[in-house]
């Protein structure tokens, strides 16, 4: 079996190319399941209910990051969806929750679990790798297929994650850098890697916003405002995984990046 996730979607114009491009990614990798990171999907920072209500129309689950909470008022809203995964390392005492078993229309179940990273982010995580392990024991060990969106900075952070995990998990993929990195591969236990899959954005920006603003604030080290870029050519950038149902093993892993002109 094949299941796609899709980097961090920014802005409508993440949201409207996922919209155009999904529906064809999924036959092109004759995949059931689509996990998609949305923290970003709101005016590129965080997510509301209207933006995750869109996002669900095409993608199966959404998984957050350090900007779960930009937006005023998600805190009550997230209480609203039961496939929305904020980072599970969160405080207990926050709202939503950080793992989820979810149906495959292909059959069968997956676990999707979201955590953040703790090297260069923002301090408001405890230890990933602890709070992971204790998550894995609380699995059914019926549930054999495991995605984990690891949202952090570091690629050290992240590969360490990958290998933590070899042979308990299906994949280790990560988001948050907003650039798809080169190192996909399968671990000697089974579980697919990959550093960063991407961002839903467009093409010609700096992470998704204007890039003349973001030269702007580089050169002059003033507050500026960085707008997110909505329209001309958006790239969808993601990978999709080959794991055996019945073990949970990948067997292979392909990065992927498409575009289209909205």
């Amino acid at each position: 079996m094949n299941l796609i996730f899709l980097g961090d979607v920014v802005g409508k114009g993440g949201r409207n190319a996922l919209k155009a491009l999904l529906p064809d990614l999924r036959k092109e990798f004759n995949a059931q399941f689509v996990v998609v990171n949305g923290e970003n999907s709101a005016a590129g920072s965080g997510i509301t209910a209207g933006c995750a209500r869109e996002l669900l129309e095409s993608a199966n689950v959404i998984t957050l990051g350090d900007h779960t909470w930009d937006q005023k008022g998600f805190e009550n809203e997230i209480q609203l969806f039961d496939r929305i995964i904020r980072p599970a390392n969160y405080s207990d005492r926050q709202p939503g929750r950080g793992f989820g078993i979810f149906r495959n229309p292909a059959g069968g179940e997956i676990a999707v679990i979201a955590l953040q990273g703790q090297v260069f982010m923002r301090d408001c995580a405890c230890n990933p790798f602890e709070k992971v392990e204790a998550i894995l024991a609380s699995l059914p060990s019926t549930v054999k297929t495991i995605l984990v969106d690891f949202h952090s900075e570091a690629t050290s952070e992240k590969l360490a994650m990958g290998y933590f995990l070899d042979g308990k998990v299906t994949a280790v993929l990560g988001t948050h850098t907003h650039v798809q990195t080169a190192d996909a591969r399968v671990l000697p236990g089974g579980t697919a890697v990959l550093s960063d899959v991407g961002m839903c954005g467009a093409d010609c920006s700096v992470l998704g916003r204007d890039v003349e603003s973001v030269l702007k604030k580089f050169r002059t080290g003033m507050p500026v405002r960085l707008p997110v870029v909505e329209n001309g050519l958006i790239r969808v950038d993601g990978a999709a995984v080959t794991y055996d149902p019945a073990s949970g093993r990948a067997s292979g892993i392909t990065p992927f990046s498409r575009t289209v002109r909205l």
